[in-house]
């Protein structure tokens, strides 16, 4: 594909190799290099933070960058799991694990396929394992597909009509088999996405013909975990509506099937009555038909319940200020499973997050006890179950994001054996000495009584240090969501930094998921004032603190992280520089042309029409006084680009340094290893040229920046 640009605007197309580019879009700069190699632990090189070298590259990073669609088990015992791959373009391909040792990983996703729904824009939930087939979503057509595992000489077979283009997307399934049917979500968007209507789905599996599926439930926004009973007899769902989003109000209920499959009744578990707030998620049967779900209700946090059906009632089954489960911003979120027990009780393996960390163990139905089990991660997403074991994915400050078995003994009370199965960065234990471990801090913010949390990483590198008075700059990041939460997890791309001798903090402002509703909910009405002050308030505790250097304040974010950084930038002074990947500058335009998954959700994070003028970056271009750098995906539909064009030629024509680089083929958050191979580099050399007073040791060729070169 051929290399546009407008102006001093960067286009990359992904066809071209980034060094291709940057030839062609900027000039070489000098590099500062040193003998960090010939360098021991006690003669450390003195250089200025920021100009040490590093092996945790740029192309490191990029290779390491796998993302988990899910894990799964079949009937055997044998895990699958589904992986992103930045090295095939972001292509996510389903793996089968060994089942002997010295056996390698097979492929079971043909090359023209990638296995990735887009409902909702985020997806998840795009495959089912059942037997020796699996049903996925493609991601090119995203049509439902029924592939053999073990035959690989087949292609697989579409489910779903070609409409054309992808205009019905499928997530979440399960199979029935009592009426041998596939049962999902599907978003259907053939008028567009604002207006997508969501609904639960059938296909019936015993026509070898594509056909169309047959509605089970509708009528409401949104459509959530359909589940069914042990029996096939009921069916549990999640479902919402407009203005709320499913952490803010949803409802769980149960329909029973008729004799030919339809839904002939149903009754309202949880989030019905409107004088009790909750949301609801996570519904999963027993193999004795209980039904357990999780929601937070009273206590304000996700804990897990039971229904009594008999009496319509709910009942919890263990009360702790704790997290058991997450945001639902992707389908497919497993954060417990029921165990394979002899005795008339239910054990439930769970996950919860608290303090900023999360915890595995084991519930006891039947005496209310939990009994956590130790193991090395200290994050952890979902749980699958095996044949006597756990698969788990997590992470920690030294593992990146894995796969573990986890064995159990008789009693299921504690570990006897814990095996890394798989890792997103296999080769990352080798940089091992190079790794800053994070530390979870408390500050204060703006408003009086009230704290907020962040993990900050020092620079660290065996072969350097730093004058005694000099301080490192900072890197404060602003994650996405804004209803989201960072993690004090292994991420080689913040040791990139560290390990160039920057110090890095990881924002939990207020809105973030991990702490409760009442901490989430302090961003209602107040998206673009809390965040901005928390992460300012953050920056200048560690100022304080004599952990950073208060002239060199860097920030920067992706999405949500995008806006509280513009917002930073625009109506603060704390910081010296920013970067913007795919960020929001008009809160206005994003309300009108975003997705119908989150197109209320920001009306209750601003409020009213001046609302959303005051606290849109793009009004008040005058505000800023800083270097800029914008990175945007082209196809992106949460964050539409034209959200960073308007802020780069408003910043432009006021006479900032400002960059706009636009990445064809990409989307909302980057996946092919060329464009965060580029994203990375290039911030790190724009913060050095604006604000870094030293000269990176890293060979990068820089782009042009408007109003600076």
């Amino acid at each position: 594909m051929a290399l546009s640009a407008i102006a001093t605007l960067t286009r990359l197309p992904f066809s071209l190799p980034s060094r291709l580019i940057l030839r062609k879009h900027g000039r070489r700069r000098s590099c500062w290099k040193t003998m960090a190699s010939s360098a021991s632990p006690t003669q450390q090189i003195t250089a200025p933070y920021g100009s040490w070298e590093s092996p945790i590259t740029a192309d490191v990073v990029s290779g390491a960058s796998k993302r988990l669609g899910g894990t799964a088990t079949d009937e055997r015992g044998r895990l699958f799991w589904l992986e992103s791959r930045p090295l095939e373009s972001g292509r996510a391909v389903l793996v089968k694990a060994p089942e002997e040792s010295g056996e390698e990983p097979a492929d079971i996703t043909p090359k023209e396929f990638s296995v990735r729904s887009v409902s909702q824009e985020y997806g998840g939930g795009a495959f089912k394992i059942v037997g020796d087939t699996v049903i996925f979503s493609n991601y090119k057509d995203q049509r439902l597909y029924k592939q053999s595992i073990e035959s690989r000489d087949t292609s697989p077979l579409p489910l779903t009509p070609d409409y054309g283009g992808p205009l019905a997307c499928y997530a979440d399934g399960v199979f029935d088999s009592r009426f041998n049917r596939y049962i999902a979500v599907r978003e259907d968007r053939h008028e567009d996405s604002l207006n997508a209507t969501t609904a639960i789905i059938s296909i019936d599996l015993n026509n070898r013909t594509v056909q169309e599926p047959e509605i089970l439930v509708g009528g409401n926004d949104f459509y959530a975990f359909p589940r069914l009973d042990p029996k096939g007899e009921k069916m549990a769902w999640i479902e919402w509506g407009h203005p709320n989003m499913p952490w803010d109000k949803s409802e769980l209920w149960v329909g029973y099937f008729s004799e030919k499959g339809q839904i002939c009744k149903r009754v309202s578990v949880a989030g019905g009555d409107p004088a009790l707030v909750e949301s609801p998620t996570e519904p999963k049967w027993s193999a004795k038909g209980e039904l357990f779900f999780i929601t937070d209700r009273r206590s304000g946090f996700w804990n897990i319940y039971k229904w009594i059906e008999s009496d319509n009632k709910v009942l919890p089954v263990y009360s702790l200020d704790a997290e058991f489960s997450r945001p639902l911003w992707v389908f497919g979120i497993n954060s417990y499973e029921f165990l394979q027990s002899n005795e008339q009780k239910n054990l439930i393996a769970c996950t919860y997050r608290q303090n900023g960390r999360s915890f595995l163990g084991i519930l006891d139905d039947a005496y209310s006890t939990l009994a956590v089990l130790d193991i090395p991660f200290t994050d952890i997403n979902n749980i699958t179950s095996g044949i006597h074991c756990l698969y788990i994915e997590g992470a920690s400050a030294i593992h990146p994001l894995s796969i573990a078995k986890v064995t159990l003994d008789d009693h299921k009370s504690k570990v006897t054996d814990f095996q890394i199965t798989w890792s997103s960065s296999p080769e990352s234990s080798k940089y091992k000495s190079y790794f800053s471990l994070p530390e979870l801090i408390e500050f204060p913010t703006e408003v009086p009584g009230q704290d907020a949390y962040a993990y900050f990483y020092p620079p660290t590198n065996p072969n350097y240090h730093s004058s005694r008075e000099e301080k490192p700059p900072l890197l404060l990041r602003c994650h996405g969501g804004p209803t989201g939460e960072t993690r004090g997890v292994l991420n080689l791309a913040y040791q990139y930094w560290t390990s160039r001798g920057w110090a890095v903090v990881d924002v939990n402002y207020g809105g973030s998921t991990g702490y409760g509703r009442e901490y989430r909910e302090r961003l209602l009405g107040r998206w673009g004032i809390v965040d901005v002050d928390d992460c300012c308030s953050c920056a200048k505790f560690l100022v304080d603190g004599g952990k950073v250097d208060g002239k060199r304040l860097c920030i920067t974010g992706g999405s949500a992280g995008g806006y509280t950084t513009l917002a930073a930038l625009a109506f603060r002074n704390t910081f010296k520089a920013g970067a913007s990947l795919y960020g929001v500058a008009d809160l206005k335009s994003l309300r009108a042309e975003t997705h119908k998954f989150e197109s209320h959700y920001i009306d209750n994070l601003v409020g009213t029409e001046d609302d959303y003028f005051q606290r849109s970056p793009i009004n008040f271009a005058d505000k800023f006084s800083c270097p800029i750098l914008l990175l945007q995906g082209l196809e992106d539909k949460v964050v539409p680009p034209d959200q960073a064009r308007k802020i780069y030629h408003a910043l432009k024509e006021k006479g900032l340094p400002v960059a706009l680089v636009e990445f064809e083929g990409e989307q909302h958050g980057f996946r092919k290893a060329e464009t965060i191979k580029f994203a990375l580099e290039q911030q790190m050399v724009f913060f050095a040229r604006v604000v870094g007073n030293f000269k990176v040791a890293d060979e990068i060729t820089p782009i042009r920046i408007d109003n600076f070169d």
